[in-house]
């Protein structure tokens, strides 16, 4: 399995999903589009993981890659590949298929739980789970898109599109240094509101959902590519 992970800045990396490629024996790399590396074509790839980032979607007159991105991941999505989206590539997902992003209602920043919704089968997501999130905005759903779960704070938290394309807007994939991470770069973005926690019961809330949520992501990133070499 050829994989490729598109990120967009150095503070947000692939966490567990690393590990999984690894186990896995997969042939991934690492397209780092902060630093000026060039897109794949679609048919460099079986499996396209989007990560976050605290740009948002819209901001192509900043960020001149984003457009280009989108285009990719629109062409990986109508040739079948499995494709992964985590909070910002979850939205660049639904905006490259022609669905709107923009501010949610209140900003989500740290762990609260998300509900699952009935899926139709495929993929499903625990009834609830206690996942970390991270974002100041949301996306409608693509068209084709099954809801798969929402949070109080936000409708929709992940979507899927047939059997191989998931967005998700929390993260699954965070360890303790990427959580670190995180909170360094983005630490000005605590400030108290309903649902954004502080930074010690961020950090400290970890080891409590991390392996459930590394299993989660494993058994998500499974599903995707089944069958896939």
């Amino acid at each position: 399995m050829k994989a490729v992970i598109l990120q967009h800045v150095p503070f947000e990396g692939p966490g567990c999903i690393a590990d999984w490629l690894a186990a896995r024996g997969a042939d991934s790399r690492t397209v780092r589009l902060f630093a000026g590396d060039a897109l794949p074509a679609p048919d460099d790839f079986d499996l396209l993981v989007a990560l976050g980032g605290p740009m948002s979607v819209n901001d192509e007159w900043f960020h001149d890659w984003l457009a280009d991105e989108k285009r990719l991941i629109a062409e990986a999505v109508a040739r079948g590949r499995a494709v992964l989206g985590i909070c910002l590539g979850a939205q660049l997902i639904a905006s490259a298929l022609g669905a709107r992003v923009g501010p949610n209602e209140h900003a989500e920043i740290g762990w609260f739980d998300i509900m699952a919704e009935p899926s139709g089968g495929g993929f499903a997501f625990p009834p609830r789970t206690t996942v970390l999130h991270w974002h100041g905005e949301t996306f409608d759903l693509p068209p084709g898109a099954t809801l798969l779960a929402s949070s109080e704070a936000c409708r929709h938290q992940a979507f899927r599109i047939g059997e191989r394309v998931v967005g998700l807007q929390f993260h699954l994939e965070t360890t303790a240094d990427s959580l670190a991470g995180l909170v360094e770069a983005c630490g000005d973005e605590l400030v108290p509101e309903r649902f954004v926690q502080d930074e010690t019961r961020i950090l400290e809330a970890l080891p409590q959902h991390m392996a459930a949520n590394h299993r989660l992501m494993t058994t998500l990133l499974d599903h995707i590519t089944k069958g896939l070499a």
